[in-house]
């Protein structure tokens, strides 16, 4: 038989029971569709979260603390808030040290905190980010209105502060804010500085952060001497690996570390993070994809079953052509026909409904002004109908094998 006259074949049957097929195909529709945005969204986000990671910028090095024997320092972070542990030993002359490794073009270190800040009737909390004076240069932070404190603002532990553009909207309105006092924890401290609008980062509103001199912070508002993080920039970047290397082996010894599991700190390079975040960010897509495959799978026995009823249907049919010298491979090539044109034509629904919903997730995203890129492969698409045709393939062919092993005889009878 050709092949072409058993996609005919495959399509009048179809039409005969256009409201079992449209049930069948529906099944292959939905999961195609929802594979595909699956992969899209896993592809976006991947974009979008390395694109706010290149906000740091590329030659920066972090490093941070962490609870010995865990390999990263957010799950040594989360263990320690959890069972209430505080690692102290990060600290400025830490900083101060790192900053004399020959690759290394400057550093800030860094304590990120939350407050209740009044202002007038105005009452709200915020994100204190407390930092030498060096932030503003490797965290390219831009200054609206005012000035950024000074290294000598910071020894003196001058009470001042540099508003975020948010925060400063949230407190102030459209009143000037410089040189006034806001207070923190009862205490006054003057904004010196306004910053301009930089928008949402990775982890936080960079716009509803509260800046103020590191040692300010330490030593009024927290009485600690330990810092959270120490940020390195380097001078370059293709020295990255042999810099890292020169950073851990100076904090091991500045700390009496000799066992590398006993590390209370971590130090991660860009690239680094973006490997890190790369693996967990495929093992998810992976899992969702694996969990949107599940319906194609049952999509797959709902047309096995369906062709099995078929096949009970025709059995006449099937007699009669055998009997005037239809062949086992016919008879197979016809049912395995009428299987995939099922999944291929879901396929190309499937894909089309992928297509669109993708798309509403970007206008919709964009409208909420969340940058998103409409990520969806060409291989994707193919993918997706080539795994339809396999799935038609796979689950028509025992159907098809029944209905071509039937004896002509018996067929016949069975009308």
């Amino acid at each position: 038989m050709q092949y072409r006259e058993a996609v005919k074949i495959a399509i009048n049957a179809l039409k005969v029971n256009k409201t079992r097929a449209l049930l069948t195909i529906l099944g292959i529709v939905i999961g195609i569709a929802a594979v595909l945005v699956v992969m899209s969204a896993g592809n976006s986000i991947e974009k979008f979260i390395f694109a706010e990671m290149d906000t740091f910028g590329t030659d920066v090095i972090q490093t941070e603390i962490k609870v010995p024997s865990t390999k990263q320092a957010s799950a040594g972070n989360a263990a320690g808030m959890a069972q209430g542990i505080v690692i102290s030993t990060l600290t400025l002359d830490d900083k101060r040290a790192m900053e004399k490794v020959p690759n290394i073009k400057r550093n800030y270190g860094g304590y990120l905190g939350q407050e209740i800040v009044h202002w007038q009737d105005e009452v709200k909390t915020a994100m204190i980010m407390a930092s030498t004076h060096e932030y503003i240069d490797i965290d390219s932070v831009e200054i609206d209105r005012g000035r950024y404190f000074t290294e000598e603002e910071d020894d003196s532990l001058v009470r001042v502060v540099v508003l975020g553009s948010k925060i400063k909207e949230s407190l102030f309105g459209s009143s000037e804010a410089i040189g006034q006092n806001i207070k923190i924890r009862k205490m006054n401290f003057r904004v010196i500085g306004v910053a301009k609008s930089m928008g949402s980062s990775l982890f936080f509103d960079r716009d509803s952060l509260i800046y103020i001199p590191i040692q300010t912070g330490q030593k009024l508002l927290w009485g600690i001497e330990h810092l959270s993080y120490i940020t390195s920039e380097m001078e370059d970047i293709d020295k990255e690996d042999e810099t890292v290397e020169e950073l851990i082996a100076l904090l091991r010894d500045r700390h009496d570390i000799t066992n590398p599991d006993k590390d209370d700190f971590a130090i991660m390079s860009m690239d680094d993070a973006k490997e890190m975040m790369g693996t967990i960010l495929g093992g998810v897509s992976l899992l969702l994809i694996a969990l949107a495959a599940i319906s194609l799978l049952v999509a797959g026995v709902g047309i096995m079953n369906i062709m099995y009823v078929s096949v009970a249907e025709r059995t006449f049919e099937i007699g009669l052509r055998k009997a005037i010298g239809g062949k086992y491979k016919d008879i197979m090539q016809q049912f395995l026909t009428e299987a995939v044109v099922i999944t291929f034509l879901g396929g190309v629904a499937g894909v089309i409904l992928g297509v669109i919903v993708n798309y509403l997730i970007f206008i919709i995203a964009k409208q909420q002004g969340i940058t998103w890129s409409l990520s969806l492969p060409m291989s994707a698409l193919i993918t997706s109908l080539s795994f339809a045709i396999v799935l038609g393939l796979v689950f028509g062919i025992f159907p098809a094998k029944k209905a071509a092993k039937l004896e002509p005889i018996a067929a016949l009878r069975n009308e």
